[in-house]
């Protein structure tokens, strides 16, 4: 059975998403298929991706916000969040133009091929007295804690430091203790 693309979920865009892909084909970008999705890559460096919704039809630059966007077609899909990536939203088969596509395209590309990204900036690590006082006194513990990405250590962290009863923050504590000993993240067993 056939998974349905999360990018597509409206079957009646195909032939503009279609006249989308034949234009994004003339340039030297590779098609590729990521999170279930079209996406173009140049050097292994998501640059666009093509995806239909039930309003739209969209090409979205992963670092959108580069471009000069002289025709003001560029939208933030979601404003606050997303710091780069731009989408250019159409309605209709009409609204393709290859001539203006394409000069977007290609500065994507240059821009790319210049380096030009927003690199995404870590969370500052969680303060939890409690789990640094049990890491301080436990060798052993602390060794294995600094073998987990920040991430996940931040997510130790905020599992404890949210409890609001010390008793509560104890129980989470050796509930998480062996888990930590045995290199298994918090939420592992739902990625």
């Amino acid at each position: 059975m056939d998974e349905k693309n999360p990018w597509m979920k409206y079957d009646y865009w195909d032939d503009e998403i279609e006249i989308i892909k034949s234009i994004l084909n003339k340039t030297e970008l590779i098609e590729t298929t990521k999170w279930g999705g079209i996406v173009y890559t140049i050097n292994n460096k998501n640059v666009i991706g093509v995806g239909a919704f039930k309003n739209y039809f969209a090409l979205w630059f992963y670092n959108g916000v580069f471009l000069k966007d002289e025709l003001n077609v560029l939208v933030n899909a979601n404003e606050g969040v997303t710091k780069a990536l731009r989408q250019w939203r159409f309605t209709s088969k009409e609204e393709i133009n290859e001539k203006h596509i394409l000069a977007y395209i290609n500065e994507a590309i240059a821009n790319e091929k210049e380096g030009k990204s927003i690199k995404p900036t870590k969370k500052p690590r969680i303060v939890c007295e409690f789990l640094d006082t049990e890491l301080e006194s436990d060798k052993e513990l602390s060794i294995a804690f600094e073998k987990f990405t920040s991430s996940k250590q931040n997510e130790f962290l905020e599992y404890i430091e949210t409890a609001k009863q010390e008793k509560t923050k104890l129980a989470r504590f050796e509930k998480i203790k062996p888990m930590i000993l045995n290199n298994i993240g918090l939420n592992d067993k739902y990625r």
